[in-house]
């Protein structure tokens, strides 16, 4: 092997490393737990599984989609979009107080986890993430509704009794996916039928 071909390789095994690195370090999402359940009660989903689910849905539900987007921008997002819970941890969404608090740290972990990657992928990652978190792109929207609509299916296909601790009303609820309309009819009046049912259920008042 040539001096040329050595520098080459090294160069390739250390762009290597440095994406393994990432990946083992995504092993830690797995033990992030969420407030949604799993079937039979037993354990809380974890982020990774939420991640997992919710790409799932970007590929089922893509037809209810207003316009035409680039889906494998959206499954990145939806695949990267809580990676910085390994850091920052997981916030539930109906406080808003600790929602804002713990914006800096969600930026700082992405800035570290991402940064265990190659500059160039560090770079795109860091970018995607950052799209999401804006919502301003038709891709991020999609994907924003999928985060918020994952939740009610789970509460609902699983009877998350986790939920009903936290006594959320269907006005509460209510206001904070009412965004899905202006994405989507058709999911909008699809989560609509799920809360009420989820009301009947016994997993949020009917306030």
């Amino acid at each position: 092997m040539d001096n040329q071909s050595i520098k080459v390789f090294k160069a390739m095994n250390t762009r290597l490393e440095q994406q393994m690195k990432f990946i083992f370090e995504l092993e830690k999402l797995k033990v992030v737990y969420r407030q949604n359940g799993t079937h039979g009660g037993k354990r809380r989903e974890n982020s990774a599984e939420h991640s997992w689910h919710v790409s799932m849905m970007a590929l089922v539900l893509r037809e209810y989609c207003k316009e035409k987007i680039d889906i494998e921008k959206t499954l990145t997002m939806l695949l990267i979009h809580d990676v910085v819970e390994i850091y920052a941890g997981d916030v539930f969404l109906y406080d808003d107080n600790a929602r804002e608090r713990i914006k800096p740290a969600e930026r700082e972990a992405a800035h570290k986890i991402f940064g265990l990657l190659p500059e160039d992928q560090k770079e795109y990652f860091l970018s995607t993430w950052e799209e999401f978190e804006k919502a301003e792109t038709k891709e991020a929207q999609y994907a924003l509704v999928l985060d918020n609509l994952q939740p009610l299916l789970n509460h609902y296909a699983v009877n998350n009794q986790n939920i009903v601790a936290k006594k959320l009303s269907k006005a509460q609820i209510v206001a904070k996916k009412t965004f899905i309309k202006d994405f989507s009819d058709e999911l909008w009046r699809f989560a609509l039928k799920i809360i009420d049912d989820s009301v009947t259920m016994g997993l949020y008042k009917n306030e």
